[in-house]
């Protein structure tokens, strides 16, 4: 006799999800309602995988019985680890596409500006998409007109580097038609994370009455200048060591290993590295140890941002106005530089955004911050 597949988050039809109780012959113990299913499709940066989760509460506000499962990239994966208001997070790979395939969607919602991601919506099978497609041409394009602002974002530098002051949330909210209240990415620790950062401080002699000041040293490779030189580096640990109160952590991924390592042999003894080979989940929680944290615009920006870290950002080539610290930071741009920002991944005029990084202000932004907090 055919029985009707329990429509529970929990039910996978594999396995009980208690032991000893029969799910289909006796029905679910908790029949937790699937309700609006929404498909989101991140595959770009991963901060911008982390800025993206500030959509998360207003859909869950809109539609509070929901399902939401995530596709990334898998570098990003583990940034979504934990986050309570994900069912099911996807690897980007065949396996994961092959099973989404088969998969009905209500809502399928895009970030990403691709051919990769806009070929992976137009795939799937949704009664609404949302976010950006692509057509027969193989061109990008818009999916609801709630995107059209987004996408113009695009195609138009004018309005992109000199007119638009919309954060990122604020008009990818528009793009997924979702509430905007200006809610803050959701970013969320396990208890064994917790334990290992309470053993690494003590490990590294860091309590919670130290001042301690994080160091972003570097960025992804894809947009190189889009850090300070060692030299600035330097000369900002030295003014914060010299007032013999702050202590100094440097942060960062594989590809900062080795200006962490010359930071660290110029000053020997006195600062600390954080390992940068461990993972970002490991990453994350170095970063959770400082109160306040230095840095480009960087995937460790938005980290900071996510962790609720008070954030003190230079930008050049990167758009300013697109970021929300949420009242807890400062930016610092090059105003009055006319080919800023650019977007450029070289530079013809020697670097002249990152020369104009106001270190003074940094070092004092830095100081009041701390002085606030007696």
């Amino acid at each position: 006799m055919s029985k009707e597949i329990p429509k529970c988050k929990k039910f996978t039809g594999y396995k009980p999800c208690y032991p000893d109780h029969n799910c289909w012959e006796d029905g679910c113990k908790d029949n937790l309602a699937i309700g609006t299913k929404i498909l989101i499709i991140n595959l770009d940066a991963m901060g911008d995988v982390l800025m993206s989760t500030a959509q998360l509460p207003g859909l869950k506000r809109k539609f509070p019985v929901s399902t939401i499962y995530w596709i990334t990239l898998k570098n990003a994966v583990g940034l979504l680890k934990h986050n309570p208001l994900i069912d099911k997070v996807f690897p980007y790979d065949f396996e994961s596409i092959s099973v989404l395939n088969e998969l009905k969607f209500d809502y399928v919602m895009n970030v990403d500006k691709s051919q990769r991601s806009g070929a992976l919506a137009m795939s799937i099978k949704a009664d609404k998409k949302l976010g950006f497609g692509v057509n027969e041409d193989g061109k990008i394009i818009p999916l609801n007109e709630g995107a059209y602002y987004n996408y113009r974002l695009g195609m138009d530098d004018n309005l992109k580097f000199m007119i638009n002051n919309r954060t990122g949330q604020d008009y990818l909210s528009e793009t997924f038609e979702n509430d905007y209240k200006n809610d803050e990415y959701v970013f969320k620790f396990s208890d064994d994370e917790l334990l290992f950062t309470a053993d690494y401080k003590n490990e590294v002699g860091l309590t919670d009455k130290d001042e301690i000041i994080g160091f972003n040293t570097g960025c992804s490779e894809l947009f190189p200048n889009k850090k300070m030189t060692l030299e600035q580096h330097e000369v900002l640990i030295e003014r914060f060591l010299s007032y013999n109160r702050f202590k100094i952590v440097l942060l960062g991924g594989p590809e900062d290993t080795e200006r962490n390592n010359y930071l660290e042999e110029t000053f020997r003894g006195k600062i600390i590295s954080t390992p940068t080979t461990m993972g970002v989940r490991k990453g994350a929680c170095f970063e959770n140890i400082p109160q306040l944290i230095i840095t480009g615009d960087t995937f460790g920006m938005h980290l900071a941002i996510a962790l609720k870290k008070y954030v003190i950002a230079w930008f050049g080539l990167s758009c300013w106005t697109e970021i929300e610290l949420y009242n807890r930071g400062v930016i610092l741009y090059p105003a009055g530089l006319d080919c800023a920002p650019c977007w450029k991944k070289e530079c013809p005029y020697n670097l002249e955004c990152i020369q104009m990084i106001d270190l003074e202000r940094i070092e004092n932004e830095t100081v009041k911050y701390f002085d606030s907090k007696k």
